[in-house]
């Protein structure tokens, strides 16, 4: 690990979690990464590792905060690392929903507060959150400036016709109800390296990147700005996801309300007892869903083809807005690691002349990233993603 000379402290907090890391933003060097879990609760805790080092994990006492985390990284986690404290010219925070007020990095005061405020309904698990994360970091670190990367700036470019839903306007002008998209730094960070990849200025560039995880997206990105993505108002729409059950007809939830599901128990069961899950029955993980599919469980192959063919489905949907497509990218948790789902995606794909590389595409894992098609055939990449280096650099910009 070398020694510190200018980082960024990029902080990512869930309901009960808070995930951080000091960054170079120009290397990408990790000096310490951690998580605090169980925030709130008696179990709260806290893991960490400084570089590739061993991971370190404390309890940080009963129903412990968000601010407790974050004291607790600079009072005992950087205990005699002042100079790796000292170090840290902004904090980036990752904010899962913006609505349509912010298309870019923003520098934090409290009328962007006030904004992350306004858009709880659309992201009501994550954005209280970001929040409490967010006033606890700017009392710790008072000196340097905080900068919000939010999930759904990348998608601040769609045009209307692509974002809008065909319902009444009010809903829309009123009420903000149209599509926001989500993974934006993700689905960014991995365009801007397939276009080096590519040998290409991301302005001339035209890919589309599938962003696979247990939350899953597809976005069409021409000249580096998102034209269209699979996900809509909310994470629950596009493709067939972990617990998610991806598009549907909304009438479903109508049916469902005549056999007596409340709206809350049509949004419990959608977002956390669909997907892979349903289809399934044991598990929601993508690595169990692949080893039923070995078993010749029936049920393990429906959901292995009903994400696959969804996803190939977008995929050659997004043709459309792009006309030309200079390169198809897989990352996330699923697309980084899964060489089955990629071959079985590309096979659905083999009418626009996709050819897989079965050696390539087998070392293709486990943070490997690079080209797993055939020579001559439509570039296909792997390329991990990397949001929390994209945050830091984002906030490294706006520091003095």
């Amino acid at each position: 690990m070398g020694t510190p000379t200018k980082t960024v402290l990029v902080i990512n907090c869930g309901s009960s979690s808070v995930k951080f890391a000091i960054i170079d933003p120009v290397t990408g060097e990790s000096f310490i990464s951690g998580l605090a879990e169980a925030l709130n609760l008696p179990d709260a805790r806290i893991s960490y590792r400084f570089g590739s080092g061993k991971k370190t994990e404390v309890s940080l006492g009963a129903n412990a905060t968000h601010y407790d985390a974050i004291q607790f990284i600079t009072d005992t986690v950087l205990k005699g690392q002042e100079d790796l404290l000292h170090s840290i010219i902004a904090v980036g925070h990752r904010i899962v929903q913006g609505g349509d007020l912010y298309s870019e990095p923003t520098l934090v005061d409290d009328s962007v507060e006030a904004g992350i405020e306004k858009c709880i309904p659309f992201a009501p698990l994550h954005n209280p959150a970001h929040l409490q994360g967010i006033r606890a970091a700017r009392k710790i670190f008072k000196n340097v400036p905080h900068v919000t990367v939010f999930d759904t700036a990348f998608h601040q470019t769609m045009p209307d016709y692509a974002y809008r839903y065909a319902i009444p306007e009010n809903l829309y002008t009123e009420h903000k109800i149209r599509k926001y998209g989500a993974h934006g730094t993700s689905h960014k960070y991995v365009a801007e390296v397939a276009a080096k990849w590519l040998k290409k200025d991301i302005a001339d560039t035209n890919v589309i990147t599938c962003h696979l995880g247990n939350g899953a997206s597809v976005t069409a990105v021409k000249g580096g700005k998102c034209v269209d993505t699979s996900m809509g108002l909310t994470p629950l729409d596009g493709l067939v996801m972990g617990t998610r059950c991806g598009s549907l007809d909304p009438s479903v939830v109508f049916f469902m309300g005549k056999l007596g599901y409340s709206f809350d128990d049509c949004e419990k069961i959608l977002n956390k007892q669909s997907g892979l899950l349903a289809l399934y029955g044991k598990t929601s993980d993508w690595r169990g869903v692949t080893e039923g599919v070995e078993q010749g469980d029936e049920k393990a192959i429906l959901a292995y083809k009903m994400f696959t063919y969804r996803l190939a489905r977008f995929i050659a949907s997004y043709y459309v807005p792009l006309q030309r497509v200079d390169a198809l990218v897989f990352t996330g948790g699923i697309g980084e690691n899964s060489k089955v789902m990629r071959t079985e995606v590309l096979k659905n794909l083999a009418f626009l002349g996709y050819r897989i590389n079965e050696e390539m595409n087998d070392k293709a894992r486990l943070g490997g990233e690079g080209v797993i098609s055939m020579p001559d055939t439509p570039p296909v990449f792997v390329i991990p993603t990397n949001e929390e280096l994209a945050i830091a650099r984002a906030a490294a910009k706006f520091a003095k």
